[in-house]
């Protein structure tokens, strides 16, 4: 028999609390949110180099220079201080739209 899996809708996937999102990227669930028209990612579990520790990297995507947007944190709470226009990840991270959450 098989199944078909339907993706989410945007209010499936949107973040509830601050807790939801850390637990999200606790376990290695990748996210990607818009604000306005621009696209963010959240990628965990990723190393800087072969021998540095597990962190979470977090970036905006199409754009010229991702590189110059990209911030590496080594806890889910640390990732929330990431800033966008100014604003900290915590105090938008219920608002805005989730496109894509693993887990």
């Amino acid at each position: 028999m098989r199944y078909m899996i339907g993706a989410n809708t945007l209010e499936e996937n949107r973040f509830k609390t601050i807790s939801d999102f850390k637990w999200c990227i606790e376990r290695g669930g990748e996210v990607e949110f818009c604000v306005g028209e621009r696209v963010f990612g959240v990628f965990p579990k990723l190393r800087r180099a072969p021998e540095a520790p597990m962190q979470i990297l977090i970036c905006e995507k199409f754009v010229e220079d991702q590189q110059a947007t990209e911030l590496w944190y080594s806890t889910a709470d640390e990732s929330l201080e990431y800033r966008i226009d100014g604003i900290r990840l915590r105090d938008i991270i219920t608002e805005v739209e989730v496109t894509d959450r693993t887990i």
